[in-house]
């Protein structure tokens, strides 16, 4: 097997900001080899490097939330199997997420730029469909960005709702309309925080670490776990029961197909994690920090969800009185039953911020989505999401396209299903932009990747493969109803929003893409070669 030797691109670094380091000449270094290994890749760096190691830990972990995802989500498991839901609905899942982000973490250090997903796509496709496999992978990513950011904030209405009602006795009980409204000024909030400087949005992500860090010294999710376990007492299930007792709430007449519907939570909590890939032109020694960033970041949410899982199996004494309750979130009414109404609204305050800062992070990721594909040309009015604010230095205007989408994809806020078709269209929207490159990489791609510092080796097959098939399986389970005879109120909407993309960027492609669209565009103008491409 034969290699050709990466060529350097000269004039192509950005020189790094003169005040964060002049005292730190090892990390000038650092960010300097940082923007000529993105000259290799194409890119000339235009963000400045502020995040860390530790920042961007932070910043995947933050987009997880796994206190505030386990508690937006947490009516899927009491649904589709009850305590047996709770445990294995999320340990199943939890496993085969690990073989996904195992080979996400290989392309990102292979390939550190803000374009990601579909950056690799295009590498890794024959050269005869680069630019169609760049695309898919692009249009799905971005669908999933999207919806994750809507379904995060309106998650996150939904807690500050389910507060007041607890608050007010009762008294105050918000419906569609008025969450609505508190969804659009969330989206507002994110959309002027995400649009601040580089270092300001590093150091948001530093606010994350401690506010999920400073409480019993481990953070806000062993706070709940703690509070379940302990202030429950004697009402707490049998170790039996917690661990096999199944009950089928789903409408659907098959238990198995019901068990599977509660896949759903900790396949919506373990999306994003691509962040550590699209913040690496802003991360110091991003080859090395995006694939710990997304290990990390997964590892630890998968096994601290599954941990709340089950003291809130342990703590449920009666499912189907947490589904019959009024509050949004059944979450807020198990707390209210274990803690009553000062100790729920105690803890359920800091989830709501960890839900916010975590809508925060994924706006953010969403936007570097956006602007990324725009600097290639591939979206409708390119030239005004892909702009640099000159000020912040950050792609404001994507920012915001990403904030008013996001309020549009609200309304669904109106139907019953509304967290169901969310959850489902940000999975398989994610979900098929991870799994394009991961296929391409174990059939087209096996003699095309250059290792970076983070390398599966030989075991990248196996664990592609599984990886594949996965999610193959899981996104044919996400576009089915929660309910087997469906209405318009209750149908699975996931599936209008899924169609209406893949309908759109369809038709785009072959009317008008196909002709002009080549994938990733290099902005270094002297690169001689932008990737070395193994060849056997």
């Amino acid at each position: 097997m034969k290699s050709e030797k990466r060529t350097v691109a000269t004039s192509t670094t950005v020189p790094v900001h003169p005040h964060t380091d002049h005292h730190h000449p090892g990390l000038s270094e650092l960010r300097h080899a940082d923007d000529e290994l993105l000259a290799h890749l194409g890119y000339k760096s235009e963000f400045r490097r502020e995040f860390s190691l530790i920042e961007t830990i932070a910043f995947a972990f933050s987009i997880m939330g796994v206190i505030a995802s386990v508690s937006s989500t947490f009516s899927f498991p009491l649904e589709s199997g009850g305590h047996v839901g709770m445990v294995f609905g999320w340990l199943i899942p939890s496993i085969f997420v690990m073989t996904v982000a195992l080979s996400m973490a290989e392309l990102a250090s292979s390939m550190p730029t803000s374009a990601g997903l579909y950056y690799f796509s295009a590498k890794l496709a024959p050269p005869r469909y680069s630019a169609l496999a760049s695309w898919i992978t692009g249009w799905a990513n971005i669908t999933g960005q999207v919806t994750l950011v809507c379904s995060i904030d309106f998650t996150c209405a939904q807690m500050i709702t389910s507060a007041l009602a607890v608050g007010s006795d009762g008294a105050i009980v918000l419906g569609a309309g008025p969450t609505y409204g508190i969804l659009l000024a969330i989206l507002f909030v994110h959309a002027m925080v995400c649009s601040a400087a580089t270092n300001v949005l590093a150091r948001l992500n530093l606010f994350y670490v401690i506010v999920n860090g400073e409480w019993c010294a481990v953070g806000t999710s062993v706070a709940a776990i703690v509070a379940l376990l302990v202030c429950s007492g004697d009402s707490k299930v049998s170790t039996k029961d917690a661990f096999t007792k199944f009950e089928n709430n789903t409408g659907w007449a098959n238990s198995g197909w019901a068990f599977l519907l509660a896949f759903t939570a900790p396949m919506w909590t373990l999306t994003g994690y691509d962040s550590a890939a699209h913040i690496a032109e802003e991360t110091a020694g991003a080859a090395r920090a995006a694939p710990i960033a997304i290990l990390v970041g997964v590892g630890a949410t998968a096994s601290l969800g599954w941990i709340l899982f089950i003291a809130a199996s342990f703590a449920t004494t009666s499912v189907s009185d947490l589904l019959s309750t009024t509050l949004p979130l059944p979450m807020a009414q198990l707390f209210l039953n274990v803690l009553g109404k000062h100790g729920m609204l105690a803890i359920w305050s800091f989830i709501i911020v960890v839900q916010f800062v975590t809508g925060a992070a994924q706006g953010v990721d969403a936007s570097r989505v956006v602007f990324a594909f725009a600097r290639d040309n591939a979206l409708p009015g390119s030239r005004w999401w892909k702009k640099m604010n000159g000020y912040t230095q950050t792609p404001v205007n994507a920012v915001w396209l990403v904030m008013v989408l996001a309020g549009i994809c609200g309304l669904l806020g109106f139907s019953e299903t509304a967290l169901s078709s969310l959850a489902g269209a940000s999975v398989i929207g994610l979900y098929t932009s991870y799994v394009t490159p991961i296929f391409l990489r174990i059939t087209s791609g096996r003699n095309r990747l250059v290792p970076g510092p983070f390398t599966l080796g030989k075991w990248y097959l196996p664990v592609g493969t599984i990886a594949c098939a996965w999610v193959a399986f899981i996104i044919v389970l996400l576009l089915f109803p929660p309910e087997s005879n469906p209405t318009a109120d209750t149908m699975n909407y996931a599936v209008i929003i899924i169609m209406a993309v893949f309908i759109f960027a369809s038709v785009s492609w072959i009317v008008s893409a196909r002709k002009w669209f080549t994938g990733p565009v290099s902005t270094v103008e002297s690169a001689t070669s932008t990737y070395d491409e193994k060849q056997q």
